[in-house]
């Protein structure tokens, strides 16, 4: 799952190499009207707005915001939906976090821990999803795999290379991960804790000329990225080492520990009911997704969920730190659907997929059950147009279902830069962009945090349908993708995509031209329903 690697990644490098700081920049509110010559001149927007942005409008607080605020205090006052249980397909959950409270879906037919399949769905104890990964966790990314397949396997020259090229990048940046790795662990045995702040740093004392190298070391990178900088080379460190040993490591056999054949869809006896999966801190990716969609609003406690009632989140674990594999996907997809999701979050990707006709066959599927699919666009800063990007729902072409509906992400200035420098985009394969930078919300453990990436658009839009579903829930998954793609905000400007930061009119970063409103969404889902 590439969308795991801290978008910062390459920025932190270059921190650390050229003194660059990758610290957030400030959220600003704009006369819309006059954005790009004004919005370095406004006021910040309140720390306590910059947690919820994504429900903010875009008309009113000059925010590209989803107008969530605005359809529960003028549309959904009072009225009560009906329950919605969403997928998420991902690295795992934390089901137990006191923002989730309430809102992970609970297998009604299954009886916990008989060690029985009481429903006779095929998955023992799956009390609250299923964990297709088992005990893995570190696995190879998919051009690995075709590398380790050998020269026969389709596609191996194009992976190698790449494989190739990705080895030197990690293997050149190794020597300051290493660096870093060491003064930071001076620097914590020298205080004797693992937390520290600059006022500590700069407290030492010392002729030692190797801890005087470590201060000076770790003295630079904090000053520069600001608060949370021990967490950012944290994130930055295993990031390189994970690279390295698991994602780019022909030698690495994540795979034994699940114990199936992953290239044999109908060898389905694997996995097991533990949906947080082997290592909790391994499921902070899909804690977050899933409270993007449906942590508590109003408490105080990280951000607000989308939807603030009768909602469920099943949580289906099928999403490494690494390249997921296309059966683990097409079954998960599969099992939400026949377990009674109506929407399904997929905040993952790859650029090779060997066998996507069985996650194609899976797409097909739920759209014959009536199940919408919300999938993110990638994280590649890259035109899916032309180049590759799995899944989609296109093949040759065509598309081969209207239940999927892929999101690439904003950032929180409306104006040139509103799309996230990091998001795919493409006039056939992107379908709508929804808020992906800097998005607040649960993470393992009971604590919060912010995180962006297409990942952290997808669950918005999720969201977003899942509303629609709960008070219109006579209307289709194909009817929903339409609602929230024609009544999304239109945005007639030019805006700044890709690495190049080519210009390019928003109409043609997505196919429907518009970002994800759900007041409007609301909106017209009553018209649709009535008639």
């Amino acid at each position: 799952m590439k969308f795991t690697n801290p978008i910062y990644v390459s920025a932190f490098a270059a921190l650390i190499l050229s003194g660059c700081s990758p610290a957030l920049a400030p959220m600003v509110g704009t006369n819309p009207a006059n954005i790009d010559k004004t919005y370095l001149k406004t006021t910040p927007v309140k720390e306590e707005d910059l947690k919820r942005w994504s429900h903010l409008d875009l008309v009113k607080d000059t925010i590209p915001g989803m107008s969530v605020d605005k359809a529960y205090k003028e549309l959904l006052k009072g009225k009560k939906g009906t329950k919605v249980i969403v997928g998420v397909i991902d690295s795992g959950i934390d089901i137990d976090h006191e923002d989730l409270k309430g809102r992970i879906w609970k297998n009604p037919k299954e009886i916990a821990g008989n060690k029985k399949d009481d429903d006779n769905n095929g998955y023992v104890d799956d009390i609250n999803g299923w964990n297709f990964l088992g005990e893995s966790n570190d696995e190879n990314l998919e051009l690995t795999r075709i590398v380790k397949s050998g020269p026969n396997t389709p596609l191996y020259s194009e992976a190698k290379a790449e494989l190739e090229a990705k080895l030197a990048e990690m293997n050149q940046q190794k020597p300051t991960v290493d660096m870093l790795a060491k003064a930071d662990k001076d620097i914590r045995t020298y205080l004797k804790k693992d937390k520290y702040t600059i006022a500590d740093l700069k407290a030492i004392t010392t002729t030692d000329a190797d801890l005087l190298k470590s201060k000076a070391i770790m003295t630079s990178v904090a000053t520069q990225a600001g608060e949370g900088f021990q967490d950012e080379i944290k994130e930055y460190i295993e990031y390189v080492y994970k690279q390295l040993n698991f994602n780019l490591n022909v030698n690495h056999d994540g795979r034994k520990l699940v114990g199936d054949n992953p290239n044999d869809i109908n060898d389905k006896n694997y996995g097991n009911g533990n949906v947080k999966g082997p290592n909790i801190d391994d499921a902070l990716h899909g804690t977050h997704v899933a409270g993007i969609i449906a942590q508590l609003k109003g408490n105080s406690k990280g951000g607000d969920g989308v939807v603030a009632n009768n909602i469920e989140i099943m949580a289906v674990r099928a999403v490494p730190n690494g390249d997921e594999y296309d059966k683990d996907i097409a079954l998960a997809i599969r099992y939400a659907v026949d377990n009674g999701a109506k929407v399904i979050n997929g905040s993952f990707g790859k650029d090779y997929s060997p066998q996507k006709e069985w996650v194609w066959d899976a797409i097909k599927y739920a759209a014959s059950k009536d199940v919408l699919i919300v999938h993110a666009a990638g994280n590649d800063a890259k035109n899916i147009d032309k180049e590759p990007n799995f899944p989609s729902d296109e093949v040759d072409g065509k598309e081969i279902a209207d239940n999927f509906l892929s999101i690439g992400a904003l950032n929180k200035e409306y104006g040139t830069n509103m799309i996230a420098s990091f998001s795919n985009f493409g006039k056939m394969n992107v379908d709508i962009f929804s808020p992906g930078n800097e998005i607040y919300a649960t993470i393992p453990n009971n604590q919060y945090k912010y995180l962006q990436g297409t990942s952290m658009a997808s669950p918005n839009a999720a969201g977003v349908a899942a509303l629609v579903r709960s008070f219109y829930p006579n209307l289709t998954a194909s009817q929903v993708k339409k609602i929230i793609m024609d009544s999304g905000t239109p945005i007639n400007s030019s805006v700044s995509v890709g690495e190049a930061k080519e210009s390019m009119l928003f109409s043609n970063t997505c196919t429907s031209g518009k970002i994800v409103n759900a007041y409007n969404a609301l909106l017209m889902a009553e018209k649709m329903s009535k008639k």
